[in-house]
Order: C-alpha cells, then structure tokens, then sequence
C-alpha cells in the first residue's frame, strides 16, 4: 500500500460507462445482502427505531425492511447490534497531487503523488459516507470519478468552489462584476455550491450570494472581515450557512450567553444553517498551548508522514504560541459552545462538520469527537446524529437519497455494536459500514488501518516538511 492525500466521491447511482458497458466494478454485491435482527435508527422524519429488523439490500440500494430473506443472500447477524444512517461530514478539504516544489517546466505536472485510497480509508473505517470539500478545485472532480468507477472505494462528495478577495492565487473578486462572474463560471465548471472567504469586500459579498441564488447555487463560507463591527449586514437573503462557529465567535466582546443568543436571533432570522466545526478550535487551542497532544495523538500514525512532518515541525498555530493568544482560543472554544446551545434553543439548523484536513484534525476520526462535542453543548445524542445525517443531506439537496434509513434509499449504512442513543461515543464501536451498497466489515476495517500506519512508519524518514519548502526558495 503506498499512502494518502486526495480526493473523492460517490455518484448518486451506480454508473453505466459510455456505450453502456457495465464493468464488474459497477455491479458489486447484486447477491442480496441481508442485516438480520438488527435495530434501526432510522434518522427519518419522524425518528422512527425498529428492533429486530431485517434489512435488505440489493445492489447498492436498501431493497426492503421487514419482508422475506431473499436465497442465496448474505446474511449478517446484527443481533445487539444498531444501524444508522452513513454520516456526513460537512467540512473537509481533501488534498491533490502537490508540487513541482521549485522551478517548473511547460507540460510539467505534480511531482508528489498521494494514494486516494488511503485517504478515504480514513472516511470508510469511521462511517463517514459523504463529504463536503470547502476548497475544492479540478483535480477534485477526477478523483471522485475514480470513486464513481469504482477505482476507489469512498464516501460521494459535494464540491464549493471558493471566491476570495484581494490579491493571490484562485478565484479573486473585487468588483460586484468580477463576482458575479466568478460565480457564472464556477457553475460552469460544474461547481455544484460557492463559498465566501474573508477578503471579499462587502458589496462583493453580497453580489457574490445574489448571483449564486440566481445561478441555484446554496453559498456557505465565512465572514468578511470587512464585516466586522458590522455583523447584521452580514445576514442577507440566501447567505445558506456559516463554516464555523468562530466566524461568529470573533464578533464578541463579552464572549457571553446573551451575546451568543443574539447572533443565534440573527442566524435564525435569516435561515442561515450553522456548521460548527468545534473540534478545530479545540485542536487549535490545544496547539497554541503545546504541541503534546498532536505527539501524542493515537490516530496520527494513519496520517501520510509528510503531513505529519507538516503538523510536528512546521504548526502555525504552536507558532502563535503567547499567553494573549491561549486566552483568546480559550475564550473562542467557550463562546463555541454557547452558540451551539443558543442555536438549539430556538431551532437554528446545526450541521456536523470538522474541517479535517486542517492540522491534527484527522478525516473521518474527528467526526466522533466532533459529535461528542454537540452532545457536551447541549444537543441530545439523537440531535447530534441527524446533524451528521438528516440535516446535512437536506441542505445539500441529496435527502431523496441518503441521511436517512428508508426503502429505496442508497445503503450507505453504518453498523454499530452499541445504542448512539444511549451514549453519542458509540459512534465510535464500529461493527462494519456500507458505503453505496458495498460492505466493509470490522476486521477488514482493522487490517486496513494497520496496513496503512505500517507504510506511513516505514517511510517516515523520506517525508521531510521544511526541506521540501526549501526547494521553493
């Protein structure tokens, strides 16, 4: 096994090639498989469980629940066991192919490859069976293609394509035109959401969301900087959803609960959805203060050894390092935690997100922790789960299909040994996970795992993050 870094995502229905050849990738598991005695959670719109069910899928879709055991099925004992919806994490930012790493030549492409496959091992070991990349770029639409084919197992993924102001590499608008235009052309590239960033300039801003909702395009994204000390403008028709909750968070002063009920009232208002990515600033404050917890992290040794190098050697944040600093993230993660609450008070949408990919916020991993974090801030663990499935699909528009556990829906299942409903952290006790229709059972989720820090140990030596930058200079 080589090792990781890319990208992905799972078409809607299994695909048929051009000239309608069906490869034996295409067809996998068209013997029935059957979950037997198992309980459902089933994360629909009336919250329905089902004990003792029988679950059938065929192909990659859940063919019935309750009816007669198809012969010469595949029969897996969920006896004690409980099924829940694939999750969804909402926040990603999956890498491509890298370099050159200095001067390059015309026709020359990247020069550090990564294995996909690896990658989404991540996202498969953990259940997590769509994603959202909030950064997304070319390469991204060739990678899941290679999942769609079958190539590569993996989570379906839904693109944005950022607009940022200023100056710099990507998509730059500074004009009300130049963003209406580069939100023409992101759909016409096949970008299927916009995110805003921080440079964007208010009159930006707002003809950048307008034209999106014209082009039916959702935006999410951040909160220009030129917003601040003017944070109601900030809410206009269609503004879809905040990426973090310290968007909001750096608009406090008092970092208190009136304040966070007052933006919770804003967000309300305008129909504006929350993903709060609570784990990054976590992770965050955790490395301004020391880089202990990222040494010590047990999920770092699935990490590709460049990315690790980057995380251990080269951390922005430890080089924040400053006691203002410490009580500025502590402030951050405490106001966090009061939006969250805030926002389930008065029904504002909570979408689970990570921002894996950002350092030691490990793909597919932080998930779980992420999820226990809601649960810590008020959310029920039944509120937590539909952030990850129900929710997250309704806002992406893909509810006809996943987040949910019903007939004729994608099986993009998870199999749990234990009741979520009983503790959000038996997320973690993972018995096997389906993604579009194709089993993955624990002990294969194991051997995957293990193989991958293997390879990721055995070439730590030949990943070195500061000398690989050296070549740029």
């Amino acid at each position: 096994m080589k090792n990781i870094f890319i990208l992905l995502i799972l078409t809607f229905s299994t695909p048929l090639t051009f000239g309608q050849k069906i490869t034996s990738k295409q067809t996998h598991q068209q013997i029935p498989v059957v979950i037997k005695n198992v309980n459902i959670i089933t994360l629909d719109s009336t919250n329905t469980i089902i004990n003792n069910a029988t679950v059938v899928i065929v192909g990659n879709r859940i063919d019935a629940i309750n009816s007669e055991i198809p012969q010469k099925a595949t029969v897996i004992d969920g006896k004690g066991k409980w099924l829940i919806p694939g999750l969804i994490d909402m926040h990603v930012h999956i890498p491509t192919d890298g370099g050159p790493f200095g001067p390059k030549m015309p026709t020359q492409g990247a020069t550090m490859f990564f294995d996909l496959q690896d990658y989404m091992t991540l996202y498969n070991a953990n259940g997590v069976t769509t994603i959202f990349d909030l950064g997304s770029k070319p390469e991204h639409f060739g990678q899941r293609n290679e999942i769609g084919k079958g190539n590569v197992i993996g989570p379906r993924m839904a693109l944005a394509a950022v607009i940022d102001g200023g100056e710099g590499q990507g998509r730059r608008a500074n004009t009300t035109e130049d963003g209406r235009q580069a939100v023409r052309s992101a759909k016409a590239e096949g970008y299927e959401f916009i995110k805003v960033y921080s440079d964007l300039n208010i009159e930006t801003f707002n003809a950048i969301i307008d034209e999106a909702n014209k082009q039916g395009l959702k935006t999410i994204g951040h909160i220009p900087d030129a917003f601040q000390g003017k944070l109601k403008d900030v809410f206009v028709p269609h503004f879809g959803m905040i990426a973090h909750a310290e968007e909001l968070t750096k608009h406090a002063i008092h970092f208190n609960e009136a304040e966070a009920k007052e933006m919770a009232e804003m967000l309300k208002k305008n129909d504006t959805w929350l993903c709060p990515t609570l784990i990054t600033i976590e992770w965050i404050l955790k490395q301004v203060k020391s880089l202990d917890a990222t040494k010590a992290l047990p999920t770092l040794k699935y990490i590709h050894p460049l990315t690790q190098s980057k995380w251990l050697t080269a951390n922005k944040y430890n080089q924040w390092s400053d006691s203002a600093t410490i009580i500025k993230f502590e402030n951050y993660v405490k106001f966090n935690n009061y939006l969250v609450k805030a926002c389930k008070e008065i029904g504002v949408p909570i979408v689970a997100g990570t921002d894996a990919g950002t350092s030691s916020v490990v793909p597919g991993f932080t998930m779980h922790d992420e999820l226990e974090l809601y649960v810590a801030a008020g959310l029920t663990p039944q509120e937590a789960l539909a952030s990850a499935t129900r929710l997250s699909a309704n806002w992406l528009g893909i509810e006809s299909i996943v987040g949910s556990i019903e007939i004729n829906k994608l099986a993009d299942l998870v199999l749990l040994e234990a009741n979520p409903l009983d503790n959000i952290n038996n997320t973690r006790k993972i018995a096997g996970v389906f993604i579009n229709g194709r089993w993955i059972g624990k002990k294969k989720i194991n051997i995957t795992l293990s193989e991958l820090a293997k390879w990721n140990t055995a070439n730590k030596d030949k990943y070195n993050w500061k000398a690989l930058m050296n070549k740029r200079k």
